[in-house]
């Protein structure tokens, strides 16, 4: 990956940091995010001018305990990460750090930024606005993304509480990998402008550029289900990732523009919250692990294996993965020889071998 975003212009360093955190998204068994956006979400936009891949991280406004970043369309994960890492510095030495940015790009896993903060003995929030794709409740027409809002904590457990997720039933990318890989959608995921099911994934992806289509928030369709709890909450991350930092906000970030492809340029925010400014650090990693081992130990529905706590799932794949590797869907194997052939990469793919 980071050979591949290098034949595409992107600088070295800033290329493996780009990777590092696909990577990571595979490696946690988040397919959505990881090697599967490569070639559709990275390279195809650098190949057709709507993304730098060299980027101009500027600060535009700071303080001991704040900043304002302005990424100049350049790449997501280069951004975001120097972004937490300020934000994390800024809460060491003062406590708390906030720092939001604009004009970024997108960014991977928000996940991969909190668990920064996680270990290095540190609470870490984020979250970004997105292309708009989810209709409010009561409303069957695309105005917000699936905006993630995500928090991660240090814990005494072998893994952080890490709870990385959309304000949507679905994001975009998993319905793009149903796409690949041919499947249909749920129905309860996708709604068209009469409000009724869509479960085809070409005509929720053309849909959502058209206005057409619209993901659900969490809860689902009206107020019966509490799907106006998961819409509060995509307006608070659009909020908080646009109005702070003076992004662009809504149909700004739709990437269309009179019919058009324009960048797509995005608000992020990230918080650090230094836990020995309130208690030692490793009073507060046992408590959390003592809540997450309390939860495991809760009643099970029936049929239910296993209750799970944020971050475990993906603590389970990272293991499982380390030793038989990340699976890899045929549906994708025409992009990865498409940029091995584009870039002269010298790699044995796994295929290679069976054939």
């Amino acid at each position: 990956m980071a050979d591949a975003l290098i034949g595409a212009g992107v600088p070295e360093e800033d290329a493996k940091v780009c990777a590092e955190v696909l990577i990571a998204a595979d490696k946690r068994g988040l397919d959505t995010h990881g090697i599967q956006r490569l070639k559709l979400i990275y390279i195809d936009r650098i190949r057709n001018g709507i993304l730098n891949p060299k980027t101009n991280f500027e600060i535009v406004r700071e303080t001991p305990t704040t900043a304002v970043v302005d990424g100049h369309n350049g790449m997501g994960h280069v951004i975001a990460k120097r972004c937490m890492q300020m934000a994390i510095d800024k809460a060491k030495k003062n406590g708390l750090g906030m720092v939001v940015c604009r004009n970024s790009t997108h960014f991977g896993i928000a996940g991969y930024y909190t668990t920064m903060a996680a270990e290095q003995g540190l609470i870490g929030m984020c979250g970004t606005n997105a292309r708009p794709s989810v209709a409010p409740t009561n409303c069957v027409e695309p105005m917000l993304g699936t905006n993630p809002l995500v928090f991660a904590f240090p814990s005494d457990e072998e893994f952080p509480f890490s709870l990385d997720c959309a304000t949507s039933a679905v994001q975009r990318g998993k319905i793009e990998m149903y796409h690949r890989n041919g499947k249909k959608l749920p129905e309860g995921w996708v709604l068209d402008n009469e409000g009724h099911c869509v479960t085809d994934t070409a005509t929720a992806l053309k849909g959502f550029v058209e206005g057409t289509a619209c993901c659900l928030p969490i809860g689902g369709a009206g107020e019966e289900l509490a799907g106006y709890k998961g819409y509060g909450f995509a307006a608070i991350v659009e909020i908080l990732s646009s109005c702070l930092s003076a992004a662009n906000f809504m149909s700004a970030v739709s990437g269309v523009r009179d019919g058009k492809k324009v960048p797509i340029e995005l608000g992020h925010f990230f918080l650090a919250v230094d836990v020995e400014a309130f208690r030692p650090l490793d009073e507060f990693k046992k408590q959390v692990g003592d809540i997450c081992r309390a939860l495991r130990k809760g009643k099970k529905a029936p049929g239910a294996e296993r209750i799970w706590t944020p971050g475990e799932k993906e603590y389970v794949a990272y293991c499982e993965r380390k030793e038989k590797g990340v699976y890899i869907p045929d549906g994708l194997k025409p992009e990865m020889e498409f940029l091995r052939k584009e870039y002269n990469l010298k790699y044995e793919f796994p295929w290679d071998k069976k054939q």
